[in-house]
């Protein structure tokens, strides 16, 4: 109930001053500090997303894919969240320590989601999407397709309250099982060392295999020059929406590479149009 009052005064901010970050398990049983920062328009806002930035499950971008996103997303009237969602951490990724702490893994990183998602519906009665990039796009796929599983204690998924309104996912990570296109840098973050070879785990969070008849819309964009993540991730997941009948639109560049994000130095005058691409979807979907 506190969250209620803490977002609607968000949301009733005529512009963004340094508002306080929210700490979206104070006052739970957990000892994790997850932060989710809002980024808020002027006005009644429209839609509010909460924006997961890349990074392979291990860290963030938090300028390019975080609060460049926010930023864009605020001026043209929505109301944006970035979620520092948990993940593996540059020890883990130098050290792979995991193999004998548990340290952050899968469910860890949905479950963030998904009370965040809880938390902006508490005060806020509009859309409510997620915008993932990279690792961070396949979390948000993974909130539409899991949202009948709660992996939040005690959370309510009854009525879609965990269901995202629209998801977009920008160069996004899809498969975890297919060995030609897999990123395997983001498969060993959200596994952990211990589980990256568990081929039920890989094909449960191969998110090409597992699209539900509620999947929400999606945006899904990427370039087939991306060096990162092999641009077929997109292809395949495309292939599923479409066989699912689920509303998406896919829009594959040939050239703007990974990690470009909502900054224009990142990016070519192909994925310079993605933005607007974007913006015009979201009012169709309405």
């Amino acid at each position: 109930m506190k969250y209620k009052f803490l977002i609607l005064f968000c949301l009733l901010q005529m512009s963004f001053p340094s508002w306080a970050q929210i700490d979206i398990w104070e006052g739970t049983d957990s000892h994790k500090r997850v932060l989710l920062t809002p980024v808020l328009p002027e006005g009644e806002p429209r839609a509010a997303i909460i924006v997961c930035p890349g990074g392979s499950y291990y860290w963030h971008d938090t300028l390019s894919e975080g609060s460049m996103v926010a930023e864009w997303l605020a001026s043209n009237g929505i109301a944006a969240y970035v979620l520092e969602y948990r993940v593996a951490g540059v020890g883990d990724f130098l050290s792979g320590y995991r193999v004998l702490f548990r340290g952050n893994r899968h469910p860890d990183m949905i479950s963030d989601l998904q009370r965040a998602i809880c938390i902006i519906r508490e005060g806020f009665s509009g859309p409510v999407g997620v915008m993932g990039f990279s690792a961070g796009g396949h979390l948000v796929l993974s909130s539409g397709e899991f949202s009948n599983t709660s992996f939040v204690a005690g959370a309510d998924h009854s009525g879609g309250a965990l269901r995202p309104d629209f998801i977009a996912a920008i160069y996004p990570v899809v498969t975890l099982s297919d060995e030609a296109i897999v990123h395997k840098r983001s498969r060993r973050g959200l596994l952990g060392e211990n589980r990256v070879g568990d081929a039920v785990m890989r094909d449960s969070l191969s998110l090409e295999k597992h699209v539900p008849p509620s999947m929400p819309p999606v945006f899904l964009l990427n370039c087939v020059d991306d060096p990162v993540v092999d641009y077929r991730n997109s292809v395949v997941m495309h292939e599923a929406l479409e066989e699912a009948n689920i509303p998406n639109l896919y829009l594959q560049f040939k050239e703007g590479g990974h990690g470009f994000g909502a900054n224009p130095q990142k990016m070519t005058p192909e994925t310079s149009t993605w933005q607007q691409s974007f913006l015009d979807w979201l009012l169709s979907i309405k």
